[in-house]
């Protein structure tokens, strides 16, 4: 199999053996296949798990499973734990989209963030069958009806070229383990409905229904790669990059033969549906200032363009400080590091700056807002406190509480921002260097 897994490499262009890879790694049985595919053709890789929050402890023991899967290939591991049930409220989307919306940021982020090449994500060809018959399910374009590419941008998919059963003889074969995830059996979920009652029955009427369907998808990607090229083309033509925004210009699209067709594709990066895509070129004749939003931008029709911005998700999720940081941004905040020799070191009384023991904490740390069951041993203190005390303590009114963020080292809290420093990290008589955080309002 691993043979069959390089020439797929080889054939797609994925990766070199000097590609550095960012691996998706739940603990279930496919993404436990990629770490150990990786590891074996020796493919420098780390290892990224997100944490849904969702099954409890469940989702807790996932986390731990994998932090120890990568201790066993002694690569870096890195992981998130997201508030995916409050995103997808507050933007009326399923818990599924929610999840994925909140995964793919996180994972370009660190991509950015830690300097790798690429992100790899476990899917095969069982997966990408899946996803085209629930596409044309719910009604799809091109793009839906050739599934899941092998590359898409910064994500590949190095196990495209297997079946969800040559992934279950190598784990037998390796002796390796795995987490089932309880919610895989569910029916309430489209795909696992899919998944365990469709596709047994086309199966029935074609039991190599994986190669056959791989061979189609062939000629659907060959397809699309034409109609992509004339995309490309219209983004040249229309789409530019300034203050952080991006700008499509709309007289291009209007002019052009298949105008919303055309649009949805270059707002897909954006998250936007296509009945929001119909509805955004309804409203090109319609007084500027008229806005739409996706789970991640927002989109506002401004005279002769649109404009987009992407939503701050951050409380959702957390900001990564890589060590080399010296300045971030992170919610509505602006944070400075700067490493200073302890001696003669006097600590500041500000409470938007803290001084930490530089040889204490581990990176990388996280910035994230403040969440129910958050606690720290305050400065001065032998003793935990709850971060939701100290905010009733210092009679933070409750429309600014959501506005507290925390700095968190190692799953330790280190300093609650502009409130109390935890007193496992302050500088002593035995620190060597001080990490000055300053914290000012962005």
């Amino acid at each position: 199999m691993l043979e069959k897994v390089l020439n797929y490499i080889t054939t797609h262009q994925l990766a070199s053996p000097e590609t550095r890879i960012l691996a998706a790694v739940s603990g279930g049985l496919d993404s436990v296949v990629l770490a150990d595919v990786l590891h074996r053709l020796k493919f420098p890789f780390a290892v990224l798990h997100c944490n849904f929050g969702l099954r409890g402890e469940e989702s807790e023991a996932d986390e731990l499973f994998v932090r120890k899967l990568a201790k066993h290939y002694d690569v870096p591991f890195y992981s998130e734990q997201f508030q995916t049930q409050a995103f997808a409220e507050q933007e009326g989307i399923s818990i599924q989209m929610a999840a994925r919306t909140l995964r793919y940021q996180w994972f370009e982020q660190m991509r950015q963030q830690l300097g790798y090449d690429v992100i790899a994500t476990a899917h095969h060809q069982s997966d990408a069958l899946e996803t085209v018959l629930l596409n044309l399910v719910r009604g799809t374009g091109l793009a839906g009806l050739h599934g899941i590419l092998p590359q898409n941008g910064n994500l590949i998919r190095p196990l495209l070229g297997l079946t969800k059963d040559d992934l279950y003889d190598w784990l037998v074969a390796k002796r390796l383990a795995w987490r089932e995830d309880s919610s895989n059996e569910s029916r309430k979920y489209n795909r696992n409905l899919m998944r365990h009652e469709v596709i047994p029955v086309l199966k029935k009427l074609n039991p190599n229904l994986e190669e056959t369907f791989t061979s189609t998808l062939e000629r659907l990607q060959g397809a699309e790669a034409v109609f992509q090229a004339s995309v490309l083309e219209m983004k040249a033509k229309t789409q530019r990059q300034e203050n952080g925004a991006t700008y499509l210009s709309i007289a291009p699209l209007q002019a052009s033969p298949a105008p919303v067709v055309l649009l949805h594709e270059l707002l897909k990066p954006f998250n936007f549906s296509y009945s929001q895509t119909q509805e955004i070129a309804a409203a090109w004749e319609a007084q500027s200032g008229k806005t739409f939003s996706s789970p991640t931008h927002v989109l506002v029709k401004d005279r002769e363009d649109l404009v987009i911005t992407p939503k701050p998700l951050e409380k959702f999720g957390s900001v990564t400080v890589p060590e080399d940081a010296t300045e971030l941004r992170f919610g509505p905040y602006l944070a400075k590091f700067t490493r200073k020799p302890a001696e003669g070191y006097k600590v500041p009384r500000s409470k938007d700056v803290a001084a930490l023991d530089a040889d204490l904490v581990k990176f990388p740390l996280k910035l994230r807002p403040w969440k129910e069951g958050d606690w720290f041993i305050p400065l001065g203190m032998n003793g935990k406190k709850k971060v939701s005390d100290l905010l009733i303590d210092r009679k933070i009114p409750a429309n600014l509480k959501p506005d507290v963020w925390v700095l968190v080292s190692d799953a330790s809290l280190t300093w609650v921002i502009g409130q109390q420093l935890d007193n496992r990290f302050k500088v002593t008589e035995n620190t060597q260097v001080v990490l000055e955080i300053t914290v000012t309002r962005a």
